[in-house]
């Protein structure tokens, strides 16, 4: 905790009797106001997750990129030599909870520049997919191929209900 110059204790108990909390642990880890406390309680203010991008980790020793290690949520980079930027992006798309689905257009190599990304707490399926790109799509889908971890074999043929995995490549198949 942190020495509050806007709040004290009395003040603390009052607004949290008044919202009716008689027995709590209250921790404290920034100089909060009144307005902050109430924020917390009704709800109102919404935590973003985060990630703590570490630069330069080129120019400090295996010793201390292992004190490092104790930081939780951070990605260790170098960006003068270019280390570990895939990784950080990996790390912002799995917090922020995004799915990238990569495609394929029948006949040529998959686009992995413009993945279609899914967000959110939504299963990621193929019929999600589909309304992604273009709501009459779906209408249309006869079956897909898969490449990618959510598949047992490379490619895969997979219908409507499949949930699709990060950094998944499909291949629309349409109906005639």
């Amino acid at each position: 905790t942190v020495r509050l110059t806007h709040l004290d204790e009395d003040s603390i108990k009052a607004i949290l009797t008044e919202y009716r909390i008689l027995s709590a642990t209250v921790r404290i880890n920034c100089d909060a106001t009144a307005d902050d406390l109430i924020d917390v309680i009704e709800g109102n203010r919404v935590y973003m997750p985060c990630v703590y991008a570490l630069n330069k980790i080129d120019a400090i020793t295996m010793e201390e990129l292992d004190i490092l290690d104790a930081i939780p949520h951070y990605c260790p980079i170098s960006s003068h030599y270019g280390w570990n930027l895939d990784g950080l992006m990996d790390m912002v798309f799995e917090y922020l909870n995004m799915t990238r689905i990569y495609t394929k257009p029948k006949g040529q190599m998959p686009d992995y520049e413009a993945p279609v990304i899914i967000r959110g707490n939504v299963k990621p399926t193929v019929e999600v997919f589909c309304k992604k790109i273009h709501r009459q799509l779906i209408n249309d889908f006869k079956y897909g191929w898969v490449w990618g971890k959510s598949v047992k074999f490379n490619p895969q043929k997979v219908g409507k209900a499949h949930v699709l995995m990060d950094e998944d490549v499909i291949q629309i198949v349409k109906k005639i």
